[in-house]
């Protein structure tokens, strides 16, 4: 079990940094950022979590093709750092990424990357492990969280903070105070292990890391966080500024099949469970069937609403959904509530950023809005026809 480090969240700052300092790196040649680029094949990086669904079936069900693109079979990396360093580097050229990176990417290290769309809404949970059925007993414990950058370090900490718990970033030798919380970060892979064996209490991630906790009966799911945030973005579409400026068309096709594969997904669910599984012909993710099934099919809520997992029954959230158009509010809202988050490392670049400026400049959405217009607009993701939208969170 290996935890991120502060010295691995400077090396990938530094990567990011020089990276954006002069050239671009692609296999093969080097070339100016101001040169005119190929319209080469999509290369997608992808964690194996179901954050990554959009991008998968789109490649499963041939829907880049469709576009007139070429494609190469998706990469999956196994840390959050590896998926960043890799589109830095230019090995992957559409990837998912937690939507707090995209703004820690753009504005900390100075990377030229944009938001082109939401992967996924929701999706994410808070995992109690032995002796642990509700946030409030997470005191004087460790929990893991992804990545500081992470839509999960920022519901965790409001979910905390609402019970009356402090939020810490301990030293390896320290324990956490009798109303503190200790953060760590940990590649999701390792946190059912970790959680298993005691070496922490709990952890908030993404699905099936959730679920599959529940299966081996190692942990117990105490909120959603569909369920604090309602409809929040965990993942979103990151993209390079250079394609979307100098490859507009091959950037809109992208796009295109992205929104084409959420749609089919909301329609399909049982299908898509079995393509994403390690039984599906391509093998995305090592995860079984029986797991994915429980987090993308429709299921009974009634256990969760008497176990606390679930205190908004009447917003009817899915345990993951899909809804590509990245709402203003919610960007301006996430860029508020990253200035109170607790993070490792230092994060002054945040201070200087003003919500609105944010939701401007770091999303482009010309080309899901195209995308929208094309597959019978918001309503056909049984949206209002408005791009704005009330941010709800609640305890």
């Amino acid at each position: 079990m290996r935890k991120l480090t502060r010295r691995d969240l400077l090396k990938t700052g530094a990567l990011l940094a020089a990276t954006s300092a002069g050239t671009l790196w692609r296999p093969g040649r080097l070339f100016a950022a101001g040169d005119k680029l190929d319209d080469g094949p999509v290369r997608i990086g992808y964690l194996p979590i179901t954050d990554a669904t959009p991008l998968l079936v789109a490649h499963a069900r041939k829907l880049y093709e469709a576009e007139g693109l070429t494609v190469e079979k998706p990469r999956l990396f196994r840390s959050w750092a590896q998926i960043v360093e890799a589109s830095v580097s230019r090995q992957v050229n559409v990837i998912h990424l937690l939507s707090p990176t995209t703004i820690w990417v753009r504005y900390g290290t100075k990377f030229p990357g944009k938001v082109v769309a939401w992967n996924h809404l929701n999706g994410s949970a808070l995992v109690g492990g032995s002796g642990v059925q509700s946030p409030a007993e997470f005191a004087g414990r460790t929990v893991a969280v992804p990545f500081w950058y992470s839509i999960h370090n920022v519901i965790l900490q409001q979910v905390l903070r609402e019970q009356g718990l402090t939020p810490v970033i301990c030293p390896q030798s320290e324990k956490p105070g009798k109303r503190e919380v200790n953060l760590v970060v940990m590649a999701p892979q390792d946190m059912v292990p970790a959680l298993a064996n005691n070496s922490i209490a709990g952890y908030i991630v993404a699905e099936p890391f959730n679920a599959l906790a529940e299966q081996l009966k190692v942990g117990t799911i105490t909120r959603f966080t569909g369920d604090v945030w309602k409809e929040h973005a965990c993942c979103v579409v990151f993209m390079h500024e250079a394609d979307l400026e100098q490859r507009r068309e091959w950037s809109q096709r992208v796009v295109n099949a992205l929104v084409k594969a959420q749609l089919w997904i909301r329609g399909n669910r049982e299908a898509t469970s079995r393509l994403l599984s390690k039984e599906g012909e391509e093998k995305y993710t090592p995860h079984a069937l029986p797991i994915l099934q429980r987090v993308l099919e429709p299921g009974d809520d009634e256990g969760y609403i008497r176990q606390g997992a679930i205190r908004h029954r009447e917003w009817n959230a899915a345990r993951i959904d899909f809804q590509p158009y990245p709402f203003p509010s919610y960007t301006e809202q996430l860029v508020r509530l990253l200035k109170e988050t607790r993070v490792e490392g230092d994060a002054g670049f945040l201070q200087g950023l003003t919500p609105e400026f944010v939701a401007r400049d770091l999303v482009d959405d010309r080309f899901v809005k195209s995308a929208l217009l094309q597959a019978g607009g918001l309503g056909a993701f049984g949206l209002s026809e408005h791009f704005s939208r009330h941010e709800t969170l609640k305890g």
